[in-house]
């Protein structure tokens, strides 16, 4: 008589396990459009705004993004991708040291916004990076938006490693 009670007991946690597994989520979301989807390049519009620009060499500038959802509600978890095009090549912008992602779920109409911080190099300079395009590319997702670099060029990092440039984290525009 006694085994029915444990039987049952040990058959009730394993059915609670299996259901409290079922309910998971990975975190990576999934591509139809849901809350915890990634925010696709296609479901948004994406626009660099107004910047301040850098007007001479070792000078810094600041290039706004923003972000306006036109879909079903995504969500913006980490940093996007940034890399600059030249004529040679492409280098990507590492994300600001210290700074710290936030996760932004974005229903249709909302916006976020990240920016751009770059030091002008000079013009025709070894070291400088004579960007002409800049490349976007929103977390978790592996379509990238291109845009006029406009802003003159970029200084290189002392140590070689890349372009005097960061990107900042996103974050939320209104209310």
């Amino acid at each position: 008589m006694r085994a029915i009670p444990l039987t049952v007991t040990a058959l009730a946690a394993a059915l609670a396990a299996a259901l409290l597994l079922t309910a998971c989520d990975d975190g990576g979301g999934d591509k139809n459009g849901t809350s915890g989807s990634a925010c696709e390049t296609g479901g948004v519009s994406v626009q660099i705004g107004s910047a301040s620009v850098a007007p001479a060499a070792g000078d810094t500038g600041e290039v706004p993004v923003s972000i306006t959802n036109q879909s079903t509600p995504c969500t913006l978890d980490h940093f996007p991708k940034v890399v600059l095009v030249d004529g040679a090549g492409q280098a990507s912008v590492p994300v600001l040291k210290g700074a710290k992602a936030q996760k932004l779920k974005l229903a249709k109409g909302d916006s976020a916004s990240f920016s751009i911080s770059y030091v002008r190099g000079a013009d025709g300079a070894k070291t400088s990076l004579a960007a002409k395009t800049v490349k976007i590319t929103l977390p978790g997702t592996d379509t990238a938006r291109s845009f006029p670099w406009k802003y003159g060029p970029v200084a290189g990092k002392s140590d070689g490693s890349g372009p005097d440039a960061s990107v900042g984290p996103f974050q939320q525009v209104g209310d």
